[in-house]
């Protein structure tokens, strides 16, 4: 080793003797000063690197200063003493460098230091960096350290507590030790738990994801760590250099955080792209320069998605990869910043050392007159158009039927389990986390094997049964994942007791299902890719716009699992994205209170709503065939797709009174089956056994019929229909009985109550409409006006104002945007959002064209994944001011679709078939030149 490593010197003697027989041809018309001397202390696999002889080929050129190599045999084997003499020190450490000994070196001999050495200990640990950061105001994420020797932590569920001090998942460990690059990422439970390994790049991959690791480092070894919050950044790290504190140059990577695969150019390159840093940002690399003492020194920021910016690393001396303009401008103000310090009073002549034509990028410079980064062309562009905004609104992927079981307990165990979580015993008690479940669990199981030792009543086999339910569905899967699952318990009766109001009675809500298929997921990853190659111009464009900070992406989500889990799976192949869901979702889909409130929050509609379904009650609680009065009056905006389903329809109440026919005749072949030696062995989706698919059909039949009323309850067609759909697609290879002529019945009912029940006439829809989505659409308006308008972080930090009031998207903070980007959003939400959104659009006037409007009408669901699209752009050959400038193509397609009733391939009976063919269905679009999405 020593040998190579003295090779290596010699080499870099050489070069640099060869650098200084160069004569610059402009420096004979100049006096040649005493050249300075710059020593270069530091290993030799850092001296030999790309971007370090760049830059030192660089500074040769100039003839003023000399360079002198501590070679391996110098730093290690002789003192100080020995060491050379120099004006000017470049040293840094890097591993198995002597540090110690180099400050040593320096507080002797003095000489002028572009890094400070002592400063460089405390990036050698992260706590003290942190500190460091803190001391000088400079923003960091939340973060709490945690020493062994003295701290104590409790892990949670879904958080850990470290000397009193929350910190929830997800959440980032790093170890103090900077060396030390194996940084744990713990998931919650409700987006799938797990962990993920970060570690140096191995060939292609920074991470992998632990679905099964969820317990933390800390308080298991010796070591001491940070714990801190995970900070949602859309996917990309951005790493910023800086040349002294005026200058920094900016550039973005895909965070290893999302799928660990690292993106290389054709050279094998990791790809990394421009950034434009904005006035607070450059403040934070000003202050983080001069904070370490660090000239030459590299930071980690995360752009959070509050619209702030953290550093979460410094690391020192840094260079840029691969940039001929950053090693000129490196040069230059290195060449600086040294002759300033030694010979101050020398002119410092301007030398132009190298052509930079083959460079990269631009800098983003911390010059405040240039806030703009030169980028590639856009891959997008025409010669007359650009694409300014992709804006769409999705529905979830093909899901389970939900459910829900109520029952009135006060059994001694679940009133002990009431009070053993409740600090007020009037509050309703919700629970979801695994401990909690195993607790309901545990407690059914007691209750369960009591009841086979006394004797059968009427009430305990009705009690028994349900808690036979409840077993069931808290069993299902043999382990407690996601957030499909949770049980309420609501006091109901009180009693006195020595003076003390105790709870005597308690309603248990055990709800369940809703969760997004394995079929789901394929669906929403078919859409992602369509999206992918379809949506924006040119061949694979955007994976071609994305590789540049032109391409401003966010992505929201309610919090409902099966939503959620649509918007991973659909980003996953939008980005061509690699790995696990729980990471992607965690880290680029956002669901917090405020994007909730925006895509999942319908109370404000509720009285209208309720009004409009009595209404419907009584117009299909009616024995008697419509005739066109009765067809117009059910639906009196004459849609196309109401008057067919009416006309389906005939008689409402002989329709609905054969559809609880056809529920019972159901539910009997089902305990035909439960009753039989094989229901243990019959396979079902998702875990389902015949116990619980018995009892979710036998619910809705009891359900549908009122009979103390002798009516139907028409709120119970839309789950009919799910379940139907369901069972068809899934388990067809049951052999049930009657299902087509079930299906079609439920089919035509639920085609005419759905749209109903966000309202009768246009007046009801627009206004049941608006006040569902008038947050979503006041977002969607702020995306377009940005965009069009183009102007960078206008707004975007904190989006209010958006309307008379302000108030409906205000929290909803965004990252930086500008000219030139193209600005792609997509909401992911449930279907009353979807109809509520299509009935403001086709309502509104000067929206829709009128025959646009009336084929919408024509459309008689909205099934999985229908999603609706603008898209803008801009005719960069009309006038600013024209109205020809902006134009906006208007997408809908009504999602994904099953061909029924097709024998499946796999015919056997035990195990589920792959589900029928999916059909496509032709998209309406409100620009008579594009192109219709035909999506399964």
């Amino acid at each position: 080793n020593n040998n190579n490593n003295n090779n290596n010197n010699n080499n870099i003697k050489i070069e640099i003797e060869t650098i200084n027989n160069q004569t610059n041809p402009q420096s004979q018309k100049i006096p040649q000063p005493k050249k300075i001397s710059v020593g270069i202390c530091a290993m030799v696999k850092k001296i030999l690197a790309k971007p370090m002889q760049a830059i030192l080929n660089r500074l040769k050129a100039f003839s003023e200063f000399e360079f002198i190599i501590f070679d391996n045999e110098t730093i290690f084997n002789k003192t100080i003493d020995e060491w050379p003499k120099c004006d000017c020190l470049i040293s840094f450490f890097s591993a198995g460098f002597p540090l110690q000994k180099a400050e040593e070196y320096a507080a002797k001999y003095k000489p002028f230091l572009i890094n400070q050495l002592c400063s460089q200990n405390e990036l050698l640990d992260r706590s003290k960096v942190y500190s460091t950061l803190i001391k000088n105001s400079i923003p960091v994420p939340n973060h709490v350290f945690f020493d062994p020797s003295k701290d104590t932590l409790e892990e949670h569920e879904d958080c850990i507590i470290v000397n009193g001090k929350k910190i929830s998942k997800p959440f980032v460990e790093k170890p103090f030790d900077a060396e030390n690059h194996n940084n744990y990422i713990y998931y919650p439970k409700s987006a799938g738990g797990g962990s993920k390994r970060l570690f140096r790049k191995v060939e292609n991959r920074s991470s992998q994801f632990y679905p099964d690791v969820h317990t933390v480092r800390g308080g298991k070894d010796s070591n001491c760590y940070i714990y801190e919050e995970f900070l949602v950044t859309q996917g990309t790290d951005v790493k910023v250099y800086t040349i002294g504190p005026d200058y920094a140059h900016a550039e973005a990577r895909k965070s290893p955080v999302v799928d660990g695969r690292v993106l290389r150019d054709q050279q094998g390159k990791e790809v990394r792209y421009p950034v434009t840093l904005d006035v607070i940002e450059k403040e934070i690399a000003r202050k983080t320069c001069l904070a370490f003492g660090q000239f030459i020194c590299g930071l980690d920021l995360l752009r959070a998605s509050d619209g702030k910016s953290y550093v979460c690393d410094v690391n020192g001396w840094s260079f840029v990869k691969n940039s001929q303009k950053y090693y000129d401008d490196c040069a230059q103000i290195l060449r600086v910043r040294m002759i300033s310090a030694i010979d101050p009073q020398r002119v410092i002549p301007t030398f132009h050392i190298s052509n930079s034509s083959d460079a990269l990028f631009d800098l983003a410079s911390l010059d405040q007159s240039s806030n703009t980064t030169s980028v590639p062309p856009s891959p997008t562009s025409t010669h007359r158009e650009e694409i300014r905004a992709v804006l769409a609104v999705l529905r979830h992927g093909d899901r389970t039927p939900k459910q829900k079981l109520k029952m009135i307990v006060k059994n001694q165990q679940f009133l002990e389990l009431f009070a053993k979580y409740v600090k007020n015993p009037k509050e309703e008690l919700k629970l979801k986390s695994a401990v909690e479940l195993q607790d309901v669990l545990d407690v059914t199981r007691l209750l369960l094997s009591s009841m086979q030792e006394d004797e059968d009543s009427e009430t305990e086999c009705e009690l028994s049964y349900k808690l036979l339910q409840i077993k069931s569905v808290l069993e299902k899967g043999g382990h407690f994942s996601g957030i499909n699952r949770k049980v309420q318990l609501k006091p109901v009766k009180f009693e006195m007791e020595n003076g003390i109001e105790v709870v005597r009675e308690i309603l248990l809500i055990v709800k369940w299902g809703g969760e997004l298929t394995e079929f789901g997921r394929h669906q929403a990853r078919i859409l992602g890719s369509k999206f992918r190659m379809t949506m924006y111009p040119g061949e694979d464009g955007l994976l071609r716009l994305h590789s540049t900070y032109r391409h401003d992406l966010k992505i929201y989500s309610s919090d409902e699992g099966r939503v959620q889990v649509t918007a991973a799976a659909f980003t996953k192949s939008f980005l061509n994205l690699e790995g696990e869901l729980t990471p992607i979702l965690v880290s680029l889909v956002r669901k917090d209170k405020a994007v909730n409130e925006m895509l999942d929050d319908s109370s404000n509609a509720v009285p209208e709503m309720t009004a409009v379904k009595s209404i419907l009650i009584q117009t299909l609680n009616n024995d008697k065939t419509f005739d066109d009065n009765d067809i117009n009056t059910a639906a009196p905006t004459g849609a196309q797709s109401l008057v067919k389903s009416l006309k389906t329809i005939d008689n409402p109440w002989k329709t609905m009174k054969r559809l609880h026919e056809l529920i019972s005749s159901l539910t009997q072949q089902l305990y035909v089956k439960l009753c039989s030696p094989e229901a243990e062995t019959i396979s079902l989706n998702a875990g389902e056994t015949i116990r619980l698919m018995h009892e979710r059909w036998k619910k809705l039949e009891k359900d549908f019929f009122i009979k103390r009323k002798n009516i139907f309850d028409i709120s119970k067609i839309p789950d009919i229909y799910d379940c139907i759909y369901y069972d068809i697609l899934h388990n067809y290879h049951l052999g049930l009985n009657g299902l087509d002529e079930l299906f079609n019945l439920a089919k035509s009912l639920a085609n005419f109550v759905v749209p109903q029940e966000y309202g009768i006439t246009n007046e009801e829809k627009l206004s049941i409409g608006k006040k569902i989505c008038e947050k979503l659409l006041k977002k969607i308006w702020f995306d377009l006006s940005l965009a069009a308008k183009g102007e960078a972080g206008q707004g975007d930090q904190n989006i209010v104002g958006l309307g008379p009031d302000g108030k409906y998207t205000q929290g909803i903070h965004e990252g930086k945007s500008g000219h030139g980007h193209v600005r792609s959003r997509f909401y992911f939400t449930s279907e009353s959002h979807l109809h509520s959104l299509l009935n403001v659009i086709r309502l509104s006037n000067n929206i829709l064209n009128f025959q646009k409007a009336k084929q919408i009408e024509t459309i008689e669901q909205l099934n999985y994944l229908t999603h609706i699209v603008f898209k803008l752009f801009e005719n960069l050959e009309a006038p600013i001011d024209s109205a020809e400038r902006f134009r906006i193509e208007f997408w809908l397609s009504p999602g994904a679709a099953p061909t029924l009733f097709m024998k499946p391939p796999n015919s056997n009976p035990t195990s589920p078939p792959a589900p029928p063919h999916l059909s496509n269905n032709n998209s309406s679009s409100n620009n008579n030149s594009s192109n219709n999405i035909n999506n399964n």
